[in-house]
């Protein structure tokens, strides 16, 4: 089951994302795209509880990526991402 019907949200952590793991956002986005990616929800490793974890290929980084989000709401239609590795 697929559950981003809109967009991922960036503006929380790109600069820790891409710093601390060298992901690129065009990248998530595509693992998170991809049609045969796995979606783990709730993230087994969450502490909230509420995060997804997504993984899946990404053809611009020609690998395959973890991204954990947050799940949309009606209220906040965007996921935002909130961490993501190779």
């Amino acid at each position: 089951m697929k559950y981003v019907t809109s967009r991922i949200d960036w503006s929380k952590r790109p600069d820790y994302i891409r710093e601390r793991h060298y992901v690129e956002t065009a990248w998530a986005d595509g693992a998170v795209t991809d049609l045969e990616a796995c979606w783990l929800a709730p993230d087994p490793a969450s502490t909230s509880g509420v995060s997804v974890r997504v993984i899946g290929y990404s053809g611009s980084a020609d690998a395959v990526l973890t991204a954990i989000l947050l799940p949309g709401m009606p209220t906040r239609p965007s996921w935002p991402m909130v961490n993501g590795w190779e």
